[in-house]
């Protein structure tokens, strides 16, 4: 009887240091490694943050939805393309934007932060259900807009229940940490600019993931700043993000890079992710709580994700 109790003392100690092993990563008498801050849309609307190449119609198809339908005004933000944008490059977004099922279209962009921290340039913003940011290069946004009257007319938009989203540079604007934010190449992770828009805290997204075999590149500023949540987007692929969970939909697939799972060399109980890894994958339909950073519904398909029961 007393190795039968020594026994279920044992089990029940193992099963508790287990269930929490993605709270604490730290064994009795060495210092902690948890990372306690969490992640999250502080805001009461939506974001849509895609991956690149929005080939994937159910996506954009999806922001108009929660805009309001096809006829809702909707902002368009060409600003990371290139360092000259033209007449010719605004006309083609909006016919481009158009052509996707939006009627009410306005194109905005300014390089001159005057301009954007002006009252006349963001009138339109104040009108707005949706702004969507396309691709190129994320400095290039936060260069005109971060800490304007823009950037904060972006917020008054969620805060009032509108959508923000983006592909690629308009994915990873809308993180707090600005991956691949260097003027000298988009290889650059952690780089000459790291603030973004900071619409979810403590994120860093990056984009293409599995088409530019990226997946192993998050791991690099998640290392570096632990309290950061990583989140890696491949193409024709968005999550969704209302309140603290979001929804993983399109074709492929994301991954999360979250330090409290990665292994600790001194833990003989935990083992954080189970295949020892450094990232895990979600893809569509599966669902993810970015405030207590669990997974919160999985297809179960086979993958080995580090669920809770």
């Amino acid at each position: 009887m007393k190795h039968f109790y020594l026994n279920l003392i044992a089990v029940l100690f193992l099963f508790s240091a287990v269930s929490c092993s993605s709270q604490n990563t730290s064994i009795p008498g060495e210092p902690s490694t948890a990372i306690h801050y969490d992640s999250g849309l502080e805001f009461d609307g939506s974001l849509v943050i895609v991956g690149g190449a929005m080939r994937d119609s159910t996506i954009f198809n999806r922001f108009l939805e929660l805009a309001g339908g096809s006829d809702a005004p909707i902002i368009v933000v060409p600003t990371a393309w290139t360092d000259t944008v033209t007449s010719e490059m605004l006309d083609a977004a909006k016919q481009g934007y158009e052509n996707r099922g939006a009627k009410n279209i306005t194109v905005l962009h300014t390089k001159d932060r005057n301009v954007a921290d002006s009252d006349g340039f963001i009138e339109p913003i104040n009108r707005a259900k949706g702004v969507w940011f396309t691709g190129g290069r994320q400095w290039r946004i936060a260069d005109s807009y971060l800490g304007t009257k823009t950037q904060k007319a972006f917020e008054s938009l969620l805060q009032r229940g509108g959508v923000v989203g983006g592909s690629s540079a308009g994915a990873t604007i809308q993180g707090s940490y600005l991956a691949r934010g260097d003027t000298k190449t988009n290889t650059i992770m952690m780089g000459d600019h790291e603030e973004g828009f900071g619409f979810l805290k403590n994120v860093a997204i990056d984009q293409h993931l599995l088409k530019r075999n990226r997946q192993f590149d998050l791991i690099e500023i998640v290392s570096a700043r632990p309290e950061l949540l990583g989140i890696g987007i491949d193409e024709n692929t968005a999550i969704v993000v209302q309140g603290n969970e979001f929804e993983v939909i399109g074709q492929s697939y994301v991954a999360i890079y979250d330090a409290n799972l990665w292994n600790n060399p001194n833990d003989t109980i935990n083992t954080g992710i189970r295949n020892g890894g450094k990232y895990f994958l979600l893809s569509s339909g599966d669902r993810y709580n970015l405030k207590t950073r669990e997974v919160v519904y999985w297809r179960g398909d086979g993958r080995d994700l580090p669920l809770k029961n």
